[in-house]
């Protein structure tokens, strides 16, 4: 027996109508039918929160089962309707609630109301995000019962229970606190346009038109892995969907090319990862941020551009190395399908990403730009042959929709338990003065620290929920040493994310070993060494602010042109074949020093960090480094002719 329950007869139709009215709430927020649709029933905000809660809680427990041994249907069913009525009456009572202040001193039935809610909401996040969230949201959420009997690092002041669920359930800053006003103002709109995009065919045509640009260069299935993965990636903003989808095609073409089950695996979780950190949408994460930091979304869209681009680069360059060193030739041509002819057939998925990118860049419309590019991609699907839709079509595509929207929606409010637990008891500020203290005000080790906490939460928790937990906690110590708050936000993201190509849990690396008939922790090796590069990029940018565009346009060129140079030095050591040189030799510590050259070019200057190290003294060592490694590599290795360009 699965976990969930299949998306037939009444669960299915339910699921539609769930997406349909939670579609109609998240516009009319967003007013993009001009005047407001619900005249009268959404009066104040918290009307609109109450109400997305009492439409997407429910299902939580229909869509997943208590247990896999036992299918309690009736339990679930009632949990549902408890749910769906206790926010109906928090949705009734929201005006008097912030008028009275409930949050701080709520009536009697207030009480047990919020503590039945908190209760439901914690079970929900135990069947949809596992149990290690579940735990920690548990453990957070009960921590101001008990704050006051803490050790000193981490005590705060202590409330009843009845008074910490009120805060929880009818606060601003818990329950519908941040995360879930970043789900609720902006988040939905990108989901809906990610589903979208896939149930009109979009992946299968990123996939083909990759293998039109790139199939026949050396390598070309791996490549196409990397555009096709990076594209849906950024769509679908889970790692591991984005590997069972797009996955199922690459693998295959990549193992018929030559390349080994556990080298394909690990390419397709590299650019499956990196799909989630590429703008214009990025997973849910990105908006949580720009929430966070009290900026728009394409400000955060933007910063993000250049050091993603470096990501897919590093890797790139590393699968271009790969294959040469192994002669691995591209797709015959016949089985590469014609540039115009794939556009023609689906120039329209181009059009509504391109008319996302200008509503999100130039007309600066966040909010609205998702649903306007969704509408122009559904009316514009209707004209193909190939993937119109009719109503069994519309139905799954809403119940897809209704899935994805119900999933999130309960992890981000466990999470919001946890940030309300650390408002509720001052915890945040004490644990940012508790890392200053450990880390010894040494900026350099608070952010090992702070990549080692992240890589961590990364491996038990979502991505979404390891960020926003060190977003309160460990944000604000770096930034207090001095580093760009946009950077260090972007920096634990990008290291959260690293955690689903490391072992020993790489996730990401698992679920493409499966489809490869890999090694699990073979593949999760591999994927490690094919994206080494990209464990530096976080502090390439985080140390100099001009990489996420920040500072001067010549800064940025300079920088990344360094960083540039930096990467493929790096992607030449590890795969034993440097580009514009050849092979290089099989001395490990030639290859050793040729990418600590490499290190040395890419790295900003140290002095953040209290290093006596400036950028052109390090550049200048590297070279030096670079130049006798490649003489030696030269004097020690026979030249090879290249296979094919790259």
């Amino acid at each position: 027996m699965t976990r969930t329950r299949p998306l037939a007869g009444y669960l299915g139709g339910l699921l539609g109508l769930v997406c349909v009215l939670a579609t109609l709430l998240a516009l009319d927020n967003v007013r993009a039918f001009g005047a407001p649709l619900f005249v009268g029933l959404i009066a104040i905000e918290t009307h609109y929160y109450y109400a997305l809660l009492a439409l997407l809680l429910p299902p939580a427990f229909l869509l997943y089962r208590s247990n896999q041994r036992f299918d309690l249907l009736p339990l679930d069913l009632l949990l549902a309707v408890v749910a769906h009525g206790i926010c109906v009456w928090l949705y009734l009572n929201a005006a008097t609630m912030l008028d009275e202040g409930w949050e701080f001193a709520a009536p009697p039935l207030a009480n047990w109301l919020s503590i039945a809610l908190w209760v439901l909401v914690l079970e929900a996040v135990r069947r949809i995000a596992g149990l290690s969230l579940f735990v920690l949201v548990v453990l957070f959420s009960l921590y101001p019962l008990v704050a006051d009997l803490m050790p000193a690092a981490v005590s705060g002041m202590a409330t009843s229970l009845q008074d910490t669920a009120a805060y929880h359930v009818m606060s601003s800053e818990s329950l519908i606190g941040l995360p879930f006003r970043a789900f609720a103002s902006l988040v939905i709109g990108f989901l809906v346009f990610g589903v979208a995009l896939q149930h009109t065919g979009g992946g299968d045509f990123f996939i083909k038109l990759a293998f039109a640009m790139l199939g026949n260069v050396r390598g070309g299935p791996a490549k196409v892995a990397i555009v096709a993965s990076g594209l849906m990636g950024s769509l679908s903003g889970s790692v591991i969907t984005n590997v069972l989808t797009t996955g199922q095609l690459t693998i295959p073409a990549m193992k018929k090319s030559g390349i080994s089950s556990e080298t394909a695996a690990g390419i397709e979780a590299c650019a499956s990862t990196g799909g989630v950190l590429l703008p214009p949408i990025m997973g849910s994460t990105a908006f949580v941020m720009a929430t966070f930091l009290e900026m728009p979304y394409y400000q955060v869209a933007l910063a993000a551009t250049l050091p993603a681009l470096l990501y897919f680069i590093a890797l790139f360059l590393q699968i271009d190395a790969y294959a040469a060193k192994h002669q691995l030739k591209g797709v015959v041509d016949t089985d590469i399908p014609k540039i115009s002819a794939t556009l023609k057939a689906g120039w329209y998925y181009l059009g509504a990403f391109i008319a996302l990118i200008f509503l999100l860049l130039v007309m600066q419309r966040e909010a609205l730009a998702p649903w306007l590019a969704t509408a122009i991609l559904l009316v514009l699907n209707q004209f193909s042959r190939q993937h119109r839709w009719g109503l069994a079509q519309a139905l799954k595509f809403l119940q897809a929709s209704g899935v994805l929207l119900v999933e999130l929606l309960v992890i981000l409010s466990g999470v919001g338990l946890i940030v309300g637990a650390l408002s509720m008891t001052g915890l945040s500020g004490t644990l940012v003065n508790e890392l200053l203290f450990l880390a010894g005000g040494s900026l350099g080790v608070l952010l090992l620290m702070g990549a080692a906490t992240s890589f961590v939460l990364g491996i038990g928790m979502t991505v979404t929920a390891a960020y926003i937990f060190l977003a309160i906690i460990l944000a604000p110590a770096l930034i207090t040493g001095g580093l760009d708050p946009l950077a260090v936000h972007l920096f634990i993201l990008y290291w959260g994310m690293l955690s689903f190509i490391t072992p020993p849990v790489a996730l990401g690396a698992f679920a493409a070993a499966s489809i490869a008939g890999a090694k699990p922790m073979a593949t999760g090796v591999r994927a490690m060494g094919l994206g080494a590069s990209t464990y530096f990029i976080p502090f390439f940018f985080v140390l100099e602010p001009a990489l996420i565009l920040a500072g001067s346009w010549q800064g940025t060129v300079l920088q990344t042109l360094q960083v540039l140079t930096g990467i493929t030095l790096i992607a030449g050591a590890m795969q034993g074949h440097l580009l514009l040189f050849g092979l290089l030799t099989n001395h490990l510590l030639v290859r050793l020093a040729l990418g600590a050259g490499g290190l040395l070019i890419a790295l900003p200057s140290l002095s953040k960090l209290g290093l006596p190290w400036a950028d052109g003294p390090m550049f200048l060592a590297g070279l030096a480094l670079v130049l006798v490694c490649l003489a030696t590599s030269a004097w020690l290795s026979p030249r090879l002719p290249e296979v094919a360009e790259a």
